[in-house]
């Protein structure tokens, strides 16, 4: 529950000052032995906490899963297993999982979506990395249109778009091999483009560190880079962009 929400209920004396207090007195975190929920996240940076699965006992896993459901109505997971899935699933009959970007989540259906962001690919096997950015985007609120394999080897198929990506608050561009494509979108955009270089591509690739290195150099401006296929990272830099270019949509 957020500080509005109280204050809201406070007002329409569905919940007492004194109980609001207690609330609010709270420790910012929830203490689990193994972990330390943030339950105070949304509060200061208006998201909840996401889980990073990869890693996790099934038990911790679980129980984070299960504590954050419970206080937020929904919660989002990143980089899951299909075994992850099935174990949650036994638990939570209406969690999805998507075995392309590896999410798992339970949203709210009523959710609303607002501004737009263009989530670019230079290829088809980049797809799963901007999967996450996109569906990462969409979990907070984002309107999301996915414009993939538009490359600078076929760089027209890029410029057949280009309208679409131009009216955008924010564009994620996701590469691999030399990471071109973030470089063509800063020069052809007046939005941020936040740069994404993947793993994909052969030897001198460096599992994706010739295209962060590409992205770093680029002489384009307005671009921000993030992690080799850090999808999920992307995602939420570029829905934070994007309420602020929403504005009064909300």
């Amino acid at each position: 529950m957020e500080v509005y929400d109280i204050l809201e209920k406070v007002k329409s004396g569905e919940l007492s000052i004194e109980d609001a207090q207690l609330y609010l007195r709270r420790e910012p975190f929830e203490e689990m032995g193994y972990a330390k929920l943030d339950t105070h996240r949304k509060i200061r940076s208006g998201f909840a906490e996401v889980i990073y699965c990869s890693g996790k006992t099934q038990q911790h896993l679980l129980q984070i899963f299960s504590r954050i459901y419970e206080q937020e109505g929904e919660v989002l997971g990143t980089r899951a297993s299909i075994e992850q899935y099935e174990l949650l699933l036994n638990e939570f009959p209406n969690v999805e999982y998507d075995s392309v970007s590896r999410i798992i989540k339970i949203e709210r259906k009523d959710k609303k979506h607002i501004g737009k962001i263009a989530v670019c690919t230079a290829g088809t096997a980049d797809i799963p990395v901007a999967e996450e950015a996109s569906q990462t985007a969409e979990f907070f609120g984002a309107k999301v249109e996915r414009i993939y394999d538009v490359g600078v080897s076929g760089i027209h198929r890029l410029f057949s778009r280009l309208d679409v990506i131009q009216s955008a608050n924010c564009v994620v561009a996701v590469a691999g091999m030399e990471g071109a494509l973030a470089s063509v979108l800063g020069g052809v955009v007046d939005k941020p483009v936040i740069a994404v270089p993947t793993s994909v591509g052969y030897g001198a690739n460096l599992n994706g560190l010739s295209a962060l290195l590409t992205m770093i150099n680029s002489c384009a401006n307005g671009i921000a880079v993030v992690n080799i296929d850090n999808g999920y990272g992307a995602g939420y830099i570029a829905t934070q962009i994007n309420k602020l270019g929403a504005g009064n949509e909300e």
